[in-house]
């Protein structure tokens, strides 16, 4: 089972990516994906289209959403797999959760503003398929396009992280909640791209911890921004906390992602995969 092409990580313009459900469902079938799920942010909207291009495809599917949480002052991705998509519980807690976008991103533009940007808030909004979804990814495809910089990555290192004009912390959901949110709606908790974090040594380890305790059971051993000796690393995690493996590309675009729908490696051995967990709720 460790050898199934299962992407469990990606995202449609729901949220910030720039392609459609279904021509992500074509994507990953293409790349010989088996096992798919869509992980817009902090979003469900796209479940049911997903879910319908995947069998159309001859894949077999997991629902999925990637909810932002703020721990230790560091914003963290939990992704959810295989819960209810029509948990009403679920579909509320994500709607407070994506509340504050609005008015931080018009925030980030004010930065960009003063940094001698202007626009930014109109130009982000061009990219969004999803008002309420707007994102710091937005305002990169902005800045990319008026040519302020070459690439995304680019954009973020110049403005929007810590300490530059375009940056605004934003307090996302609790990460107790989160979980809580994944769980009642029958659904697996998984901590998304651990490597991807700023932590100290303590403040990880404080992370799995208090995130076991609350009830997730698993953690992204092979995903798109690891690379080898990191999924290593975290594959020693997982079996040094009794979680579950996850893979997945967080596929975005063609243009702006490092891995392909479909394109990474296999987890390593010794693991149990989540979708062994999820075989029930497989569709």
């Amino acid at each position: 089972m460790s050898i199934l092409n299962a992407d469990l990580h990606c995202h449609s313009v729901v949220s910030d990516g720039t392609l459609t459900p279904e021509a992500l469902a074509a994507r990953a079938a293409a790349n010989g994906v088996h096992l798919w799920s869509l992980t817009d942010h902090d979003e469900i909207g796209g479940q049911h289209r997903a879910a319908a291009a995947a069998r159309e495809h001859g894949m077999r599917y997991l629902t999925g959403t990637e909810i932002s949480v703020t721990f230790a002052q560091e914003t963290v991705h939990i992704v959810g797999l295989g819960f209810d998509a029509d948990d009403a519980g679920m579909r509320r807690g994500l709607q407070a959760t994506r509340d504050g976008r609005g008015e931080r991103a018009r925030e980030i533009a004010a930065g960009l503003a003063q940094a001698g940007i202007a626009d930014a808030y109109e130009g982000a909004l061009r990219y969004v398929g999803n008002p309420e979804l707007i994102s710091r990814t937005h305002f990169a495809r902005f800045l990319v396009e008026t040519g302020t910089c070459k690439d995304t990555g680019e954009v973020f290192r110049r403005f929007l992280v810590e300490g530059k004009p375009g940056f605004v912390p934003h307090r996302w959901a609790a990460l107790k909640d989160a979980v809580q949110w994944i769980t009642d709606a029958g659904g697996l908790a998984v901590i998304a791209h651990p490597a991807r974090y700023r932590f100290t040594a303590n403040e990880e380890y404080a992370l799995f911890t208090e995130f076991k305790a609350h009830g997730g059971r698993g953690v992204e051993v092979v995903t798109g921004s690891h690379t080898t000796a990191e999924s290593v690393r975290y594959a020693e995690t997982a079996r040094e906390f009794g979680l579950a493996a996850s893979r997945g590309s967080d596929f975005h675009s063609p243009d702006e992602s490092h891995t392909d729908l479909g394109r990474l490696p296999h987890l390593p051995g010794a693991l149990t995969p989540v979708w062994e967990l999820l075989a029930d709720r497989i569709l």
